[in-house]
């Protein structure tokens, strides 16, 4: 592990004792200290008045029980999360993920990069993360709503329109957020439809909204490769993972000229050398919610792989887009070997530190989630703005939008890597920007 500057080493063996065993907390602390030393150096303020303590402090933890009843008829429990961690720069904002994966430590460390992400847009959100060890795979229509009901039951007095503002994540797409908003309205009488976005276009809901993050994760690649007199034509492209951000990514990657040759699942990956056909990706996951080996078996160019990692196919541009810490240090090298140029981090923290660090080393092209990914946080926030004007935007003007937003990110990034001494490191740019959003904000408004 990379070494911290003293001041910072000492804020974060603090951030170790009182967040005992939470790995990835720490991770993400530990990846944006690295950035932050010249930072402080250059306001000492931010030392002054203990920025750095409070910001590893989230502002509420709200931690609570689900019960709910299965199909069988037995009683099931599960454990419910919202970590509410800063509200400096607008309501908490930031997605519910299902997965039995969830325990405290990964809201946290969501959480944390949320606040970062959220800043880079440039919209006044703060950041969260909530969600539950709740496993909706193989769960029924039924089953998953009785879930969804009894976590709003106990979650509607932590959120609200001018509070905190939940949104899906992994395991909650538009089916769980209908079920959750449902059973908000159901509560409190009140039709309050910017207390959670990602809802359907009929009830609400944003265009581009479902295809912001993948989108706007390719348009950051696209405007890192601009930036060197590039582009994504012609470039082979793979995608880990097949959900949401996946799919979408791939989507506008071929829209700009890219072939997208692989994708992912927990069981395997997809090799198609035609470039993946997103049509039929789309309707075995999203319509049929079937495994991608269920794609291969219907496109005769595709190759299905059980096992094994879909950086071992040979790619110029790599998007992980499935979940944290999934690519480590050797797949980085073997990505590297087989010659990429570009990695972008469609998903949060999914490259591991050493993965970062040898990408960055071999002069690889390195966009961190927290500006990568953050076109769906930050159309997340539009549909808030439609919700509040009680208006609906075309898809040409939200996606717009979306490319101004990214675009934006991108330029603050580079721009902050220059000013603290590290061209074209955009986890440097991306890290330092919004931290001196944030820090300069919570000085402003006192000790709170």
């Amino acid at each position: 592990m990379a070494t911290l500057d003293p001041h910072l080493q000492s804020i974060y063996e603090v951030v170790l004792r009182r967040n005992h065993g939470e790995q990835e907390f720490h991770q993400a602390v530990f990846e944006v200290f690295e950035s932050l030393a010249p930072v402080v150096r250059k306001h000492p303020e931010y030392a002054d008045n203990q920025v750095l303590e409070r910001l590893c402090e989230p502002e509420r933890q709200v931690i609570f029980r689900v019960p709910w009843v299965n199909d069988a008829g037995e009683v099931e429990i599960n454990r419910g999360f919202r970590v509410e961690y800063s509200s400096v720069l607008g309501p908490f904002k930031g997605g519910l993920r299902f997965h039995p994966s969830v325990n405290l430590g990964i809201i946290k460390f969501l959480g944390f990069e949320q606040i970062f992400k959220n800043a880079l847009t440039g919209l006044p959100i703060g950041g969260g993360k909530g969600g539950s060890d709740f496993d909706p795979k193989g769960r029924s229509e039924r089953e998953i709503m009785a879930f969804c009901q009894s976590f709003m039951t106990e979650l509607y007095r932590h959120i609200g329109e001018y509070t905190d503002v939940p949104a899906g994540d992994i395991g909650v797409g538009g089916r769980e957020i209908g079920y959750l908003f449902g059973q908000y309205k159901r509560i409190t009488n009140r039709y309050e439809s910017s207390v959670l976005t990602g809802k359907g276009l009929g009830w609400g809901g944003s265009r581009v909204r479902k295809e912001a993050t993948g989108y706007g994760t390719v348009f950051f690649a696209d405007e890192m490769l601009r930036a060197r007199g590039d582009s994504l034509d012609g470039k082979r492209v793979a995608v880990s993972g097949s959900g949401n951000v996946a799919i979408y990514a791939a989507e506008k990657a071929q829209e700009l000229g890219g072939t997208v040759v692989a994708c992912s699942d927990s069981g395997g990956f997809v090799i198609d050398s035609a470039g993946l056909d997103v049509t039929l990706l789309k309707h075995v996951k999203e319509v049929r919610r079937e495994r991608i080996s269920a794609y291969a078996a219907q496109r005769g160019s595709a190759t299905y792989v059980a096992g094994g990692s879909v950086w071992d196919v040979d790619c110029d541009v790599a998007l992980p887009c499935a979940t944290q810490n999934e690519l480590g240090e050797d797949a980085a090298i073997r990505l590297i070997k087989n010659g990429v140029t570009l990695v972008a981090e469609g998903a949060n923290m999914p490259a591991t530190p050493s993965a970062i660090r040898a990408l960055l080393g071999a002069g690889v092209l390195f966009a961190p989630g927290k500006a990568a990914n953050a076109g769906g946080v930050a159309t997340s926030a539009l549909e808030m703005q439609q919700n509040a004007s009680r208006d609906s935007w075309t898809s040409e003007y939200t996606e717009a939008r979306l490319g101004t937003i990214m675009r934006g990110i991108h330029e603050r990034c580079a721009g902050a890597a220059d000013e603290f001494g590290s061209p074209g490191n955009y986890v440097v740019g991306a890290n330092t920007s919004s931290f001196v959003q944030i820090a300069d904000a919570i000085i402003a408004l006192g000790v709170i």
